[in-house]
């Protein structure tokens, strides 16, 4: 197993520190999270990749609080994941694999709702709404019920909504799957924008090309274990024969067709 290069960073440094992760649902056969040792260094773009089953929304979820973890400790923004999670979320913009709005309110509708359990006063909410529908390109459908959206309209809807409270750490489980190409592009064009503006981002797809355009640094988790963490470039440079980062995330999970 190789570590990652940010062992010479200190504690503060981090976004998330992942520390002898346990995680196992009941009547499953295996852990889906296996003692489980991550670090994701703060104002970076960090990739999560893994195979189906892998382990990568369970450990997300246990980031959110929406899992409990069996054992070991997570901390985000050097907060307990299990103790903090109001701080954390406070701090946190979570994208979701599934979209998390009502698809009977307008889209305005749904942002005013999600704003409003932030706190955020009215005049700025309204303000940082229309500023974000404009640059999604969804400021003519803002009225439409979010029922009416295509895929991608959906799911740049849903990423605005983690963005309403101007979050220091997001986290994408799958923003792009399913979208149209404009809205990826969009979606890359913007994560990687709100990334030079100082936030940080923890991003997971199987979309391997994505990932190698958006990520300056990977961890690979396979069977709910830490395979190998580092930085792109470094990591293909470890590998002979390795050009490509699918090639990567091949070596070091094989080729076997995963359920």
């Amino acid at each position: 197993m190789l570590t990652s290069k940010n062992a010479g960073l200190s504690t503060m440094e981090y976004a998330i520190n992942i520390t002898n992760l346990y995680k196992k649902y009941p009547h499953a056969e295996f852990n889906s999270v296996d003692g489980l040792n991550l670090q994701f260094p703060k104002g970076k773009i960090s990739g999560l990749l893994g195979p189906n089953g892998a382990g990568k929304t369970t450990t997300i979820s246990i980031m959110c609080g929406l899992v409990a973890a069996d054992s070991g400790s997570v901390k985000v923004l050097g907060l307990d994941a299990q103790t903090d999670i109001h701080k954390i979320l406070q701090k946190t913009g979570i994208v979701t694999q599934h979209v998390a709005l009502y698809p009977l309110l307008s889209a305005w509708e749904n942002l005013v709702y999600i704003g409003g359990l932030y706190n955020i006063p009215q005049k700025a909410l309204h303000d940082k709404i229309s500023f974000l529908l404009e640059r999604f390109g969804l400021q003519n459908s803002a009225k439409k019920q979010v029922k009416h959206f295509s895929g991608g309209m959906k799911r740049r809807c849903n990423i605005i909504a983690s963005l309403l409270h101007d979050p220091e750490l997001l986290i994408l489980d799958e923003p792009t799957a399913g979208v149209d190409i404009h809205s990826r592009a969009m979606i890359l064009d913007f994560l990687s924008a709100y990334n030079e503006e100082g936030h940080t981002i923890l991003y997971t797809s199987h979309l391997l090309d994505e990932a190698e355009r958006l990520c300056t640094e990977v961890a690979i988790i396979d069977d709910g274990k830490q395979v190998v963490q580092g930085s792109i470039q470094d990591l293909k440079a470890q590998v002979a024969g390795v050009n490509t980062l699918e090639e990567l995330f091949l070596h070091y999970t094989g080729r076997s067709l995963r359920e």
